[in-house]
Formats: structure tokens, C-alpha cells, sequence
């Protein structure tokens, strides 16, 4: 065999031990909301702000206390938690299963992607708001922080396997998992709760990309 190829393929599985070995914190989405400014003052009021819930893995990233009902053609959904910061749109990210719920059929897209995507009405306190698109069910993806990615040589926009639930009977390896790259971002595994159910997952879990 050639020495070059060789080289090559026992960097590779020297690569791939070492992802595989490195765990991977689970966060766990539950159906929630971003809001742009607009869209906010109008169903909290034209002097609300948005209040603090609790911190999120992601930096700058927060649960919020502020809670809306979602509304679509064949039903609602009450107590939907909003995520700040603000953001440029108004996106709604919910399960397959409340998708059944609210009569919606949502394309499954990466964050901030809601062209052609089905609307929903949106009713908090003071006010509602009709969407003409912006609800998906979120694609499952790993946030990176620069160094993380380096480290696992892993580039912005690329797919990994990702194995959770290690050495449970809910074993489960999620394919296509999207991976996304900043130095804004904290090392997570983002899946909803219907994903993160079928593995058996609680938030800080440790998954790993096989």
C-alpha cells in the first residue's frame, strides 16, 4: 500500500477515536419562540422588555418568562417560551408532534432559514400577531466554538454522526447532524424533545460523533 494512503488512513481513525471519545453536552429544545422587537412589543406591549428566565448554554442566549399561545388551522398550543435576543425574524420552532396539533406541516431547516415555511398566529397579553411564514421543525445540530472544531477538524455546514444514549437500550445514532462554527458559540448537541426522548437524553448528557 501505498505510504502517503496509509498515513492518511491512520490519521483518519486516529481522528475519529478521538471524537469518539470526546463527549459532546446535550441541549435539549422544547418548543419555543424568537421574536423580532416589532413582533414583540406587539403582543407584550409597547413599554415590555423581555425578562430573564434563565441563562443558556450558548453565550448571550437566554430563556426568557414571557409565554405566548401559538394558533394553526386545526389547533393551539399555550405556554410557548420565548428565546432572546431579539432577532432580525419572527420563528417558531416546534415538534412533529405539535405540528399534528396546529394542522402545520413545518419543513425541517436550520435556524433563521423560514422562507416558504408555513405561518402561525401568535397571542400573548396585550396583543396578537399573524406570521405569514416562520414555523420549522429545527434540523439537529452541533454548535462549536472555533477551538472545538479545530481541534476535531470539523468544518461550518458539514454533517457528522452522532451517537447518543452510549451503552443505554435507547442507543441511538442520529445522522446529518448539521455542524455549525463561530467563536460565538459554546461546544452543544441541539435536539428536540421528541429526539432527545427516543435516546433516552437528559440536558447535559454527553453525546459523541462516530
Amino acid at each position: 500500500m501505498d505510504e502517503k494512503l496509509l498515513k492518511e488512513i491512520l490519521e483518519d481513525l486516529k481522528l475519529r477515536q478521538e471524537r469518539s471519545n470526546t463527549p459532546v453536552p446535550v441541549g435539549i429544545s422544547n418548543r419555543h419562540i424568537h421574536f423580532t422587537k416589532e413582533d414583540f412589543k406587539a403582543v407584550f406591549g409597547a413599554d415590555a422588555e423581555p425578562v430573564l428566565f434563565r441563562q443558556l448554554l450558548q453565550p448571550g442566549f437566554y430563556a426568557a418568562n414571557e409565554l405566548v399561545t401559538i394558533e394553526g388551522p386545526n389547533g393551539s398550543i399555550k405556554n410557548v417560551r420565548m428565546i432572546g435576543p431579539y432577532r432580525p425574524y419572527t420563528q417558531v420552532e416546534v415538534s412533529l408532534g405539535d405540528s399534528s396539533v396546529l394542522g402545520l406541516e413545518p419543513p425541517i431547516r436550520d435556524s433563521g432559514k423560514i422562507q416558504n415555511s408555513p405561518g402561525v398566529k401568535v397571542t400573548g397579553p396585550k396583543g396578537s400577531v399573524t406570521l405569514k411564514q416562520g414555523v420549522i421543525l429545527s434540523k439537529r445540530h452541533v454548535h462549536f466554538h472555533s477551538k472545538d472544531a479545530e481541534a476535531m477538524k470539523i468544518k461550518d455546514g458539514t454533517e457528522v454522526r452522532v451517537l447518543c444514549g452510549r451503552g443505554t437500550d435507547r442507543e441511538t445514532i442520529y445522522e446529518r447532524v448539521l455542524c455549525r462554527v463561530s467563536e460565538k458559540f459554546a461546544l452543544e448537541l441541539h435536539l428536540d424533545v421528541e429526539e432527545a426522548n427516543a435516546a433516552g437524553l437528559r440536558n447535559g448528557d454527553g453525546a459523541f460523533i462516530v
